[in-house]
């Protein structure tokens, strides 16, 4: 089995899970994600849990700088001067998602998962997005290490449910 991916999810992160659905479901929102290093990952988690799922309007994953374009609009400008892996490049993600979509609040993660080949590419490394429809996106940046993909995933996916439990608390 690829170490990215453990079917296991651990019980607090699905509980976070569950409880940012109740919440959501409770105030008549609806959730979307924007990712990329987790590779639909969140989307995924905000699927599973029966009952409340229908909170989940839809997950973009956006991979390659390419799709980062393309799909959300995030402007090559802003890909070329600060790479896919930035503040700037995950509140575009958000402020994409919200755009592209019917949700009333976004997730976005862009990170490195491992170290790279280039020179800045810090594994771990990850930069998060939240945004709620007609409020100004927010960011967070985490530096998780060396720890590997799934674990770094892991990581990245109790921040962005947390960012999103802020959003609906707003």
């Amino acid at each position: 089995m690829a170490e990215a991916l453990d079917l296991s999810v651990p019980p607090a992160l699905d509980e976070l899970a569950r409880e940012v659905l109740t919440l959501a479901c409770d105030r008549d929102l609806k959730l979307a994600t924007a990712e990329s290093c987790t590779g639909g990952l969140l989307a995924s988690l905000l699927t599973d849990i029966p009952g409340c799922s229908h909170a989940f309007e839809r997950g973009f994953v956006v991979y390659t700088e390419a799709a980062k374009h393309q799909v959300l609009q995030v402007p090559k400008a802003m890909l070329e001067q600060h790479g896919a892996v930035s503040e700037a490049v995950a509140l575009a993600l958000a402020e994409g998602a919200i755009a592209q979509s019917e949700a009333d609040i976004v997730a976005a993660v862009t990170g490195f998962t491992e170290a790279g080949p280039h020179p800045g590419e810090a594994a771990g490394l990850v930069h998060f997005a939240s945004a709620r429809r007609g409020r100004p996106a927010r960011h967070r940046v985490e530096h998780f290490g060396d720890i590997g993909r799934g674990r770094v995933r892991q990581g990245a996916l109790e921040t962005a449910l947390r960012m999103m439990r802020e959003e609906i608390a707003r």
